[in-house]
């Protein structure tokens, strides 16, 4: 219960501290308008008005795992910088129950390009806005939005161990976007792709919060967003002792 309550104040204290960074709001809010603006552009030119909402919805998620992805490596770096880093794994409790509500939070607050892409949508393209699922459309989306964060800490478990997690973190923004198929489908990709998106967290989210808004089974994705927020949150419970010895041996959570 102690954990849990460490969790509950972690996240709350780390969305109010993302909500008031610029930095991090311009990244959830106006890089998702720009993409689905233009995503709207191309499906209009391509005679696909009807599937606008299929961009919207895409172009969000894309914000989400942006935020998710630059926030749990930027924390961390500006954590370095800041000289706390090393009081964080030093705290007495475990260190996955330190950085998780980081995570999380990182999730929430992307949370806001949803949103932002909706509005921006039907204000500006009339978009609509009818839900086929909507009790479920409102199961999907903390449903994805948690996976996302446990998919975060998995990956904020090797920031650990580099100092430079923001040039890692670029790395990996584009190629989970177009393997997910956040704003195309899978389907227009190689063969090869496939398997790999199965182990991925945002496709399954946006399938859930597609299928609930467009129609679809809804129960199976949101199933497997379960499925591997639990095996990241495995994976990262092992990871961080790993890396953690071995950041300690090779000090190198410290700039200096």
């Amino acid at each position: 219960m102690r954990y849990l309550r460490l969790i509950a104040v972690g996240v709350s204290f780390r969305v109010r501290e993302f909500t008031v960074s610029r930095w991090f709001l311009l990244m959830c809010l106006l890089q998702p308008v720009i993409f689905a603006t233009i995503a709207f552009y191309m499906f209009k030119a391509g005679g696909r008005p009807g599937t606008l909402l299929y961009a919207a919805l895409g172009a969000g998620m894309m914000g989400i795992w942006s935020s998710t992805l630059f926030g749990s490596g930027g924390a961390l770096q500006w954590n370095r910088w800041q000289g706390t880093l090393e009081l964080l794994v030093a705290a007495p409790p475990p260190f996955i129950v330190v950085l998780l509500p980081l995570t999380i939070a990182t999730s929430i607050t992307g949370a806001y390009s949803l949103l932002a892409t909706v509005f921006w949508g039907r204000v500006f393209f009339d978009v609509p806005l009818h839900l086929v699922h909507p009790a479920l459309f409102l199961l999907a989306v903390p449903a994805a939005v948690l996976s996302l964060g446990l998919m975060g800490l998995l990956m904020a478990s090797s920031f650990i161990l580099y100092r430079h997690a923001n040039a890692l973190s670029n790395l990996l923004e584009y190629p989970v976007w177009v393997a997910t198929g956040l704003l195309f489908p899978l389907a227009l990709l190689p063969g090869w792709v496939a398997p790999i998106s199965w182990l991925l967290a945002p496709r399954w989210g946006i399938d859930a919060i597609r299928h609930s808004a467009l129609g679809g089974s809804v129960w199976f994705p949101i199933a497997m967003c379960a499925l591997t927020g639990a095996v990241y949150l495995g994976l990262a419970a092992v990871f961080l002792r790993v890396f953690e010895r071995a950041a300690r041996a090779r000090a190198t959570l410290a700039l200096t």
